[in-house]
């Protein structure tokens, strides 16, 4: 028998249910439901842990990057005087290859059938020289000859001649072309002052012999023919004498007599004179003036023969500056007459022109190492000269360039000239032939130069790791084992490349020791700055 329920009771199940059952919704709901609150503390970003890194064992260098461009050097164009050449300036051979090499005694064009040849030399051609001339460009070809082992006369005479001749045409010889030859009329006058004094020494010859002659005295037979000429002179005054004392109608008469007497006296006179000489003056005078005639024979001898000496013409020697060079241009072709400049030729040797700021250029200097790369391999590279502005030296190179490892953009321009800029020059090492001609194709080059460096490995941190303490000391954070952070005073070194060194330390550092790097290291250095100051 089943008992029912009481409707009181019955009423209060249902509510009980109703209840239990809002209470399991709104407990559902409430997982799927958040607050404003909780939504803006889940999307708050987490509080920042600090940034560490070790401290590292490891060498820091400063360096003074560049960027330049291959260069050769000293780039001189070649003028040829032609004033003297015979018929047109033609040109009739050797002419050069572009990237060909002239060096001291090559023979850098031909013209007209004679070479222009190559000397070492600052003065350029302005005369022929041959023998008489005088001046430092005769000093000039003495030194160039020299270097190539001819000899050319007294180094310190700055006159051309015989020997400075013969080593032009040992010069000539050298580079396979016969010497100037002198013209028909040089050799006409040199074959007359020859005759001249020819002619000059026979005449002095002459008037030598009379006077020899005329100093040894008189002969055996001049003597004899004056004694005997006194002799008759005075038989013929006792013949005449005696006629007259015997009474002879045909005797003299006194005054005949007396001239008989006068002719002995001459006779005995001219013996004297025969005897004694008659002196030699005449004689005397004959040869002086033979031999100031053979002295200005000899003169005009000397001075023609002077001029038939060979000569080296204006038009046939080029003098340059420093050898040997390399031709960059040639601005003649075969069968062209010469006309301006034949050729540009510049300086050898390869190479790197850049520019410095005038902060860069003074940690560097002449002999410095350094390194470029080409071809993905690094070449040995040395500052051979750092030009301040204003030289007269002109390159093509970028703008920019910095320390401890920067870079500035590629490009080009003359900067020698610029304001504050210099111009660095530096000398290739060793080349292969593919690095070699890949340089000569042009293009901008990167060098590196280090200007400062430790040495060896030695305990740094970032720079982002420094901070500065309220006496301006340098100060690192470092952290322990569990996150726990100390304010530890350093001494610092070199920095270069984003690394400071330490050098010492208030608490002991070794490498591996974590820092606190970045704006939270600044910033919880601060705070524990303040704290320990409150």
């Amino acid at each position: 028998m089943t008992r029912a329920i009481p409707q009181g009771n019955r009423t209060i199940l249902v509510m009980a249910g109703v209840a239990v059952l809002s209470l399991v919704a709104g407990l559902g709901l409430s997982q799927l439901i958040t607050s404003p609150a909780k939504a803006e503390a889940d999307a708050a970003p987490p509080i920042a842990g600090a940034v560490t890194v070790p401290v590292e064992s490891r060498v820091i260098a400063n360096d003074v990057t560049l960027r330049g461009d291959p260069s050769y050097d000293d780039p001189v164009e070649i003028r040829i005087e032609t004033g003297e050449v015979k018929g047109q300036p033609v040109v009739t051979g050797q002419v050069p290859e572009v990237s060909s090499t002239v060096d001291a005694a090559s023979v850098a064009l031909e013209v007209a059938g004679r070479p222009v040849i190559v000397l070492p030399g600052a003065l350029p051609t302005y005369r022929s020289l041959q023998a008489g001339v005088a001046g430092p460009d005769v000093l000039q070809l003495k030194a160039a000859l020299a270097t190539l082992g001819i000899d050319a006369g007294k180094a310190d005479s700055d006159v051309y001649d015989a020997a400075t001749a013969a080593g032009v045409v040992e010069l000539y010889r050298k580079v396979g072309y016969q010497p100037p030859a002198p013209g028909k009329e040089l050799k006409d006058a040199l074959k007359g002052a020859q005759d001249a004094m020819r002619s000059a020494e026979d005449a002095l010859s002459s008037a030598q012999i009379a006077l020899k002659a005329a100093s040894s005295g008189p002969t055996e037979v001049e003597r004899l023919q004056a004694d005997n000429a006194v002799r008759a002179a005075q038989r013929d005054v006792a013949a005449a004498e005696a006629a007259a004392a015997s009474g002879d109608p045909e005797a003299p008469s006194a005054a005949g007599i007396e001239a008989l007497r006068e002719a002995v006296t001459v006779a005995e006179a001219q013996r004297t004179q025969v005897l004694t000489g008659m002196g030699t003056s005449a004689e005397a005078a004959a040869v002086a003036s033979a031999q100031r005639a053979l002295a200005d024979a000899k003169a005009m001898h000397t001075e023609a023969k002077a001029a038939t000496l060979t000569a080296l013409p204006a038009s046939e020697v080029v003098f340059l500056a420093s050898l040997p060079r390399r031709v960059d241009n040639v601005g003649v072709k075969l069968g062209a007459i010469v006309s301006g400049p034949v050729m540009t030729v510049s300086g050898a040797t390869l190479e790197i022109v850049a520019s410095a700021s005038a902060d860069d250029a003074a940690l560097l200097a002449v002999g410095n190492p350094g390194i470029v790369t080409v071809l993905g391999q690094d070449v040995q590279v040395t500052v051979k000269a750092i030009e301040a502005p204003g030289s007269t030296s002109s390159s093509a190179e970028p703008e920019g360039e910095g320390a401890e490892g920067s870079e500035a953009p590629a490009g080009s321009g003359s900067t020698a000239g610029q304001s504050g800029r210099h111009t660095v020059r530096f000398q290739l090492g060793d080349l292969t032939e593919e690095q070699l001609s890949t340089l000569q194709d042009g293009g901008n080059v990167r060098i590196k130069v280090p200007v400062s460096s430790t040495g060896g490995e030695v305990l740094a941190v970032p720079l982002a790791a420094l901070t500065a303490g309220p006496g301006g000391e340098s100060r690192i954070e470092r952290q322990d084992a569990k996150g726990a952070t100390e304010l530890v005073t350093v001494e610092t070194g070199l920095a270069a490349g984003g690394y400071v060194q330490i050098v010492s330390s208030q608490e002991p550092i070794t490498a591996g020791d974590l820092v606190v790097v970045g704006a939270r290291g600044a910033a919880d250095a601060s705070d524990a700055e303040t704290e320990a100051a409150g």
